[in-house]
Parts: structure tokens; sequence; C-alpha cells
């Protein structure tokens, strides 16, 4: 009985092809026959599990044929999947053992002209090998909260997430020296130097290893993390850049304004901002790049690789009590070389913590010099090394100032004036997961157009910090009239001078 079911069907499925191949217009009667064989027959003649499958097999060159000849014809069809015959829903085979067609891949999606974020979890494997970091200010939960907060906030899905990438050795060596790049690029470190070299890593009091007591290195996995902060950085630059994005904020680290030529320091490997630059000029022949670095520590190695490059502004805002606060550089009078002269501004805060700077300091700075001398300027990009540690809640070590949160949005807002908008900040340093995670969640909102919002720790205190920001920037802007013309004008005369 089985046998004879089985012929049957062989025989009413075998006319079936045969009409369709000659009459194509049958598309357009239903396609119940085709898709599940008479359901009479099944019940008349039941059959075994392995005459189902040969069955099933038949069905689908069927399937397949009448496809061809309708495409031959001019005609498309498709056919949505289903499930097999006799293999439960959740069996593996039950999707892939016998597809019906693939459908075609959308065309990609052209990203929204608006702000974008970069950020790749692979950054957090670069931690230190004793496994506690508690001890390590510069841990993996930096960029995790940050990004954790842009999502519970609902930004990041206002933002064009876009896709990371590791930089090239060849990127690396438009800042960094070949050494300094094979040495920190590439992995293990001992294929590619001799042994003279590889004493730079030292032991460190926790049992992990690093070049300095706070700049660690992960043997297996560091190489990757500096390479993909740098290439992510690079990314989102030149999105924006080229019109693509509207603006930018790049969750990464380790940070790298810091980094020199062949040093390392400060948490820093590879200098992703300054090799952005660089990047941008040689690359999209990018004429004037602004670069504004508002960390409470200076960056130094920013300083070093454009120091004489007048197509390069440097301006600096941070913690120096006369070089005693780390790094020790950023002194007024380093102002550039050669043709770099004037190019090269550091507002060096001098007086330690007696009283810590705050909102009405910098608000007051940026109003009298930063904004008059970039104007000045007038950059085709801006680049914000945007580290968030004068942010209160560091200790004195790590920053010891009180800005808040909600006044680095308005220093973003400020600077989105330039360039027709296209600014991109990168994460520097900042190492108060609250402090980060507010600042962070300010400056995304002041480049999306949003209202800048007073961070959590400000509105814990009862709004008393959102009042002072208030009184800061009234206060800024009473200022004596004639001692801020005075300042805009000596600060204007640092570019323009040269200019002549």
């Amino acid at each position: 009985m089985q046998c004879c079911s089985l012929s049957l069907l062989s025989v009413s499925h075998a006319l079936l092809s045969f009409s369709l191949s000659f009459f194509p217009l049958l598309s357009l009667l239903p396609l119940f026959s085709l898709i599940s064989p008479p359901p009479l027959l099944f019940h008349l003649f039941p059959l075994s599990e392995q005459q189902a499958m040969l069955l099933e097999q038949q069905r689908i060159h069927q399937l397949r044929n009448y496809q061809a000849s309708m495409e031959a014809a001019g005609l498309s069809i498709t056919f949505p999947g289903h499930r097999p015959l006799s293999r439960a829903q959740s069996s593996p085979a039950s999707a892939s053992s016998f597809p019906i067609s693939v459908p075609s891949p959308e065309p990609p999606t052209k990203p929204r002209f608006t702000t974008g974020l970069v950020y790749d979890s692979l950054m957090q494997k670069h931690q230190c090998m004793c496994g506690n970091t508690h001890t390590h200010p510069e841990h993996a939960g930096r960029i995790q909260s940050i990004w954790s907060r842009l999502q519970e906030t609902g930004l990041r899905g206002q933002c064009e997430c876009i896709r990371g990438r590791k930089a090239t050795l060849e990127e690396l060596q438009t800042v960094h020296s070949e050494a300094h790049v094979l040495l920190y690029g590439t992995n293990p470190l001992r294929q590619k130097l001799d042994c003279s070299v590889t004493p730079m890593l030292v032991r460190l009091p926790c049992g992990g290893v690093g070049v300095d007591s706070d700049t660690i290195w992960n043997e297996v996995h560091s190489s990757t993390a500096v390479r993909l902060a740098v290439g992510s950085v690079v990314e989102l630059v030149f999105k924006v850049a080229t019109g693509e994005l509207k603006n930018g904020f790049a969750v990464v680290r380790p940070p790298g304004h810091h980094a020199e030529q062949s040093t390392p320091m400060g948490f820093c490997y590879f200098n992703s901002v300054a090799i952005a630059a660089r990047l941008l000029q040689q690359r999209l022949n990018v004429r004037k790049i602004l670069i504004v670095d508002w960390d409470v520590h200076h960056g130094n190695g920013t300083q070093q690789a454009f120091y004489d490059d007048p197509n390069v502004l440097y301006l600096s805002l941070h913690r120096y009590d006369d070089g005693n606060f780390f790094p020790g550089s950023g002194a007024p009078d380093e102002v550039g070389s050669g043709p770099g002269v004037g190019f090269n501004v550091n507002m060096a805060f001098t007086g330690g913590l007696e009283p810590p700077m705050g909102d009405a300091e910098y608000l007051a700075a940026f109003r009298s010099v930063v904004m008059p001398i970039a104007n000045e300027f007038a950059p085709d990009v801006v680049l914000v090394s945007s580290g968030f540690d004068a942010v209160e809640g560091h200790p004195p070590p790590l920053g010891g100032y009180t800005l808040t949160s909600k006044c680095f949005g308005y220093l973003t807002r400020q600077l989105m004036a330039l360039a027709e908008g296209r600014v991109v900040l990168a994460l520097e340093g900042g190492h108060d997961l609250m402090a980060i995670c507010d600042a962070s969640e300010a400056c995304v909102s002041a480049l999306l157009g949003n209202q800048v919002r007073e961070g959590r720790r400000e509105k814990g205190k009862g709004g008393q910090e959102s009042g002072r920001l208030g009184l800061s920037v009234l206060e800024a802007q009473r200022g004596d009239s004639e001692e801020a013309e005075t300042v805009s004008a000596m600060a204007s005369l640092s570019v323009a001078n040269k200019q002549r």
C-alpha cells in the first residue's frame, strides 16, 4: 500500500511538473498543491519516514524547477520557508536541511546625519594581569559605564553607532616612532624587538607589569585594545570630516594625549587625537585643525606632535601649579617653535586647590581666550581631547577641581559654532564613574542639540550645583569688560601676529 501511494504521488507530481514547464501562466493559479501535496493521499496511504523524506526532496526539486521556469518567463517568485513534514520545529535540521530560497540581502541603509558614537567592548580587555581593578584608576569599567549610561538615557538610540577598527601600523607611525609602534602595537613584543628593549616593562607592586606604576600592560590584550582606540577615533573623525556624520563622541580607552613619539606614560600608549589630526592632513588635505584639550592634565604628547605646525592649533586648559602637577609640562610660555609659534596655547591654572577651579573659571577662559583665538584661526575640523577629570569627584592627585558635568555640555555647545559644527570628542581621562558618565551624557546631549541637563550627582545635591553653575555663568558675563577685552585682544594677537 505504501509503495502504491508513493507511485501515485510521483506520477501526480511528474504530471504537474510537465504541465508547468509548458504552461507558465499556471503561476496565476493557487500554489497550494505545490507547497503541500494533497492531504487526502496521506490520509489514505500513510508513508514511512524514509518515503516522506524522499517525497520532500522531490517536492523541493520541483519547486526549484518551477521557480526557474517562472524566471525564464520573466516572472519572479519566491517561496517562504516552512517546516519539513517529518521534523519537529526544534530540530536542528528544521531550518537548514531543506532551504527553499535565500532572501536577497537588504541594501545597506545610509547612516543618519546625526551625532556618531563609536565603542568596542574589546577595549575592556586592556586590564592589569593582577586582576584587581580597584588598584588601577584607568580600568574597563570607565567605558562600560559610559556606554550603559548613553543606552539607558536613550541618547544612544538618537545617535548613529559606527563600527570601530584597529589602526594600522602605518597610521600609528604618523605620530610615533617605528620602534615604539612595534613595541606596543604588535604581540607578542619579543618577536619584534631584541631583548635590550624589553626591560622597559617593569613589575608593578600589584603583581602585574607596566611601563610605570600607573600605565599597565597586558601581554595578550593591550596591543589590540590600544590600536582599537586609535582606529575607532580615526573612523569617527573621518566620517565627520567628510560630512557623513554631523559630529561625534568616541567612547574609547586607553587614553592617548600623554603618549609622546617614543614614550608611553600616564595610561597612554598611542595618541589617538594626534594621529587622527595627522591623517586628516595627509589623506583629506584638511588645512586647519583645532585641538582643544580640557583634560585636567596637560596633553604633553599632543603638544609635542604639533609644536612647530602652524596648521594645527593646540589649546589646553589644565591644572599646572607651577609645574608641580602631572605631567609638569604646559607652561604659558610654551607657545610653539619655528613656524608653529603662536599656535600652541596653554591656559595653565596655578594656585593649587585654594580655591579649586570651577565652572566660573572655565567659562571665563572659554569666553576670553579659547573662543576668540579659535574664531580667529577658523578651523575646518575641531577635535577635543575630552578628559573629564576636572569634574568634581576626583581626588586631588587625579584632579581636585570642582566643575559640574553640565559645564562641559556648555563648553561643547560653544565649540559647535566652529568649523560648521564638525566637532569630535574623544574620551581621555576621568576616573570617577559618576562624574564621567554625567559629563559624557551632557556632552552627547549638546552634540545632539538637546537641552543640557544637570548630572545625577548634581541632582543628588538638591539643585545646589545647578544654582552654582547659573551663578558662574552670570559671573563670567558680568566680568570687567575692560579686562575681558584686553585678554581677548592679547589672545587673538597670538595668532594674528603670526599670520601677518
